[in-house]
């Protein structure tokens, strides 16, 4: 029997034990099939330019995470799949093959795996294209309509990074059996990812862990200003580190110290549970970390999903305040507008405020805006009753001033406290800052200061005294007619300045923040069901190595259903172990964001955590049951 038979017949005979594998590999090249299609649709091109131009960077950005993603798997995958075929195939030297030719049979054992999870991932992914985006732009709310159509350069990309990573570890796969001893494979089913350390080690491990952690969570919530970028990206490497060494450290230390307690030990099922769990930490810690890091990716993407698209929506009605304002230097222009505006549609509301624009020399503080205002407190008072706003803001003293911003998708600066600004040499504190849209579209890119009326006096000397006037229709469907008839009123000469700033009810210039938070949810599933399938291909793969203890156990009167109570009691806690580590990780990763984006994210931070668990429930009922069924 030559060796493509041999390896064909290999593969035929263990396609049970590969259905896993090949499933979990097919579902991520249909989910970075179905990113590569969104680039390449014409779907999103209706929402303009700028929007596609945004999402094909964001589409970009997530491609190379889950190109990222799919190498760590593949390398995972494939070292669980040799661990587990090397004894087999160690037998195979017996038979008079050389590691050459048995390197050279797994070789195609293992590309026969990759093709059928290829051919099934690119099929499906081309299957479900259409249905994909109608997910993703429903979601979304984006009205457009699809078109189904298949596009090579999609299935091309897939193909070549796919096959590329996978030809590295069908690679790296042979030189190992060809190095390896035939000794090293019989016994390789049996070699794990012991940690042979003694306990002052554990604890050493243990505590670095612990302060690595801790820094990380520091730097996570840490307010500051431009330096809270860097802040997070090494939150981001200490919590990683933190988690591998609580895993690989304190958690085998706790575990240890529990077994030496014989009233803990002696109880139920632990002298047999809690023992395999010791056995099992020691050989599996660090699949624990990653699945612990990968759902804290998967919660901390769903978080950020739902803080873009809730600071998205305010962005807009903040934007939309008024439809029509108005910057002049003339005192009545307000009601030079009205009338022109009411040939086409009612006024819901109009206000009108004086507006003191600064020279950027006379403004010193620690804020990027393009321009500064100053506006007098009664004046804001007024317009606010106006326009029916809320208005709860106390009046500023001589050296005090209320700053009136724009709300940013997402602000690095979180530490909003001790804020000095300094107009024309003189330093006045800032007591507070609001983001109410009092002057609409106009605080986009003007900081707005709110003084108290007589600082509001002092100041003109130093500025361009303009009056601003303020309308929103009650008929969005004439905007453009009253647009146009506006138009009139724009001017530019020393006598008569007038400017206009009109806001399209329709605009759509922002609709990709509504795409990119439909992809982080589609991140949030696919990184958490990859939690579940690496948790579950390993948890199925030790089984096998169970069934000579559990014949053991039988022979010592130890029945099925205590036994099966063991196993329930162990699987149960290796996928407790990372979710509760998750769960407390991800407070602070979800309240790094609620700084930037300033936004309450509580209750997704919840609602996410408890959709982890019904996923590892299901992993972890599907688990116990093949372990049983392995064991038992």
């Amino acid at each position: 029997m030559r060796l493509t038979q041999l390896a064909f017949l290999n593969f035929k005979n263990n396609m049970k034990n590969y259905l896993s594998l090949v499933l979990s590999l097919s579902f991520t090249i249909l989910i970075f099939l179905n990113f590569q299609n969104i680039i390449y649709s014409d779907s999103f091109e209706v929402l303009g330019a700028q929007n596609k131009d945004y999402i094909d960077i964001i589409v970009h950005v997530i491609s190379f995470v889950l190109a990222c993603f799919m190498f760590f798997f593949l390398w995972y995958s494939t070292n669980v799949f040799l661990t587990k075929r090397k004894k087999e195939i160690g037998i195979y030297v017996f038979m008079g093959l050389t590691n050459q030719k048995i390197g050279k049979m797994y070789m195609i054992e293992t590309a026969l795996i990759g093709m059928a999870a290829f051919v099934l991932g690119i099929f499906f992914g081309i299957a479900t294209a259409a249905l994909f985006q109608m997910i993703l732009l429903a979601i979304s709310d984006i009205a457009v309509e699809i078109h189904f159509q298949v596009r090579i350069e999609p299935v091309l990309i897939t193909a070549a990074v796919y096959l590329a990573m996978y030809l590295i570890f069908v690679v790296k796969g042979y030189c190992n059996i060809v190095k390896s001893s035939v000794l090293s494979m019989i016994s390789a089913s049996r070699q794990n990812e012991y940690v042979r350390q003694s306990t002052p080690v554990l604890m050493f491990k243990a505590a670095l862990g612990t302060c690595i952690l801790g820094g990380g969570y520091y730097l996570s919530v840490k307010e500051g200003g431009q330096e809270v970028m860097g802040n997070v990206m090494a939150a981001v490497v200490l919590v990683t580190a933190g988690v591998y060494l609580l895993f690989g450290g304190l958690i085998p230390y706790v575990f240890q110290s529990v077994a030496k307690s014989k009233r803990i030990l002696y109880r139920g099922q632990r002298n047999l549970w809690v023992n395999s769990m010791i056995f099992r930490m020691k050989k599996n810690y660090r699949t624990y970390a990653i699945v612990c890091v990968l759902t804290l990716c998967s919660v901390t993407a769903l978080a950020t999903g739902f803080a873009m698209k809730i600071r998205h929506a305010n962005m807009v009605q903040f934007e939309n305040t008024y439809t029509f304002q108005f910057l002049s230097n003339q005192s009545d222009i307000g009601d030079q507008a009205a009338p022109l505006i009411e040939k086409y549609s009612g006024i819901l509301y109009r206000s009108e405020i004086p507006v003191l624009f600064l020279d950027n020399v006379h403004v010193s503080n620690r804020s990027f805006a393009a321009s500064y205002a100053v506006v007098p407190y009664s004046g804001v008072k007024r317009l606010a009753e106006q326009a029916g706003m809320v208005f709860e803001l106390r009046e500023p003293g001589a050296d005090e001033v209320i700053e009136a911003g724009h709300l940013y998708l997402l602000s690095l600066l979180t530490d909003r406290s001790d804020i000095t600004v300094t107009i024309n040499g003189k330093d006045y504190r800032q007591i507070q800052e609001t983001s109410e849209p009092y002057l609409g579209y106009l605080q986009e890119q003007t900081s707005y200061y709110i003084v108290n009326d007589a600082e509001y006096e002092l100041l003109k000397p130093f500025g361009q005294s303009l009056y601003t006037s303020n309308f929103k229709i009650t008929d969005t469907d004439l905007f453009e007619a009253a647009r146009d008839e506006l138009n009139a009123l724009i001017c530019n000469t020393e006598e008569n300045f007038t400017a206009r700033v009109a806001i399209d009810p329709k605009s759509n210039d922002t609709d990709w923040v509504k795409v990119f938070y439909t992809l982080c949810i589609f991140l949030f599933l696919v990184f958490i069901m990859a939690s579940g399938s690496i948790m579950f291909m390993k948890l199925y793969n030790d089984s096998f190595e169970e069934r000579p203890r559990a014949l053991v156990m039988k022979k010592i009167g130890i029945d099925n259903k205590t036994l099966g109570k063991s196993i329930a009691a162990e699987l149960g806690m290796a996928y407790i172990l990372p979710f509760a580590v998750m769960t407390v990780s991800s407070y602070f990763s979800v309240h790094a964001l609620e700084k930037m984006m300033h936004t309450s994210l509580f209750s997704i931070r919840i609602v996410s955590v408890l959709i982890v668990f019904a996923i590892f429930f299901f992993f972890y009922l599907i688990s116990v049951a093949a372990y049983r069924k392995n064991v038992c």
